[in-house]
Parts: C-alpha cells; sequence; structure tokens
C-alpha cells in the first residue's frame, strides 16, 4: 500500500508542479477561452487581477509538499482547495466539459491520498 500511495503522491505532485511553473515561468502559451463565454469571463477577472499567479504559487508549494512523503497531508491540506475549485469550475462554468481529464485524475488522486492519511485526519472529528 506504501507503494501505491507513494506513487499517487509522486504523480499529483507532478501535475501540479508541471502545470504550475508551465505558468509561473510562461513556458507555453495559453489559449484564449473562446470570447463571450463563461470560461472567458471568469478568466477575465482571474488572470489580469494577480489571483492566477496566486493560485499556481500554492500549487506549486502543494505539489512540492505532496511528493515528499513526511509532508504529504499539509500538501493535500493545501491543494485541497484547489482542487474542489478545480472541480467547481469545470462543473459550472464549463457546464462539465474537459471534466474527464486531468481535472478527474486530479481529483481521484487526491481522494486516494486523503483516503490513504485519513488516521492522520482523525483526531479533526472531536473538535468540540
Amino acid at each position: 500500500m506504501k507503494i501505491v500511495t507513494n506513487i499517487a503522491g509522486g504523480l499529483l505532485g507532478l501535475i501540479f508542479i508541471s502545470f504550475s511553473l508551465i505558468v509561473l515561468l510562461k513556458l507555453a502559451p495559453m489559449p484564449p477561452p473562446p470570447e463571450g463565454s463563461l470560461a472567458a469571463m471568469f478568466m477575465g477577472a482571474f488572470v489580469p487581477t494577480g489571483y492566477l499567479t496566486f493560485v499556481k504559487i500554492f500549487e506549486l508549494i502543494g505539489g512540492c509538499l505532496v511528493v515528499i512523503p513526511r509532508t504529504r497531508n499539509f500538501g493535500l491540506l493545501v491543494l485541497g482547495p484547489i482542487i474542489l475549485n478545480i472541480l467547481a469550475f469545470h462543473i459550472f462554468i464549463m457546464k462539465g466539459e474537459g471534466l474527464m481529464g486531468p481535472p478527474l485524475l486530479v481529483s481521484l488522486l487526491g481522494a486516494f491520498l486523503l483516503w490513504a492519511g485519513r488516521s492522520a485526519f482523525a483526531g479533526l472529528k472531536n473538535l468540540n
């Protein structure tokens, strides 16, 4: 089980590190969404404000933390809201388009790692 968890952590970390570096270092041009679409309006607010850079920095940090087994759970705490927002974007704004590619893979890997490390989060249920 530990080998599978390490492979999943490495793959999830690699995905987030590579996609964040592509955007942060401008290694490839981002194709613009169709003009007038919901995605174009969303990105029209997201990119010029610098918020996309903010998110990509946290993707890079979270990806680096998930790759290292000792800090994997903290990395999942950083990446969890980002993964949820990726899913929400594809479900609500893109109306399901593009959901079956990397967003689904990232979600499944994150859910698996969360399940595999569930004992580390067990103390959170009795906070009252």
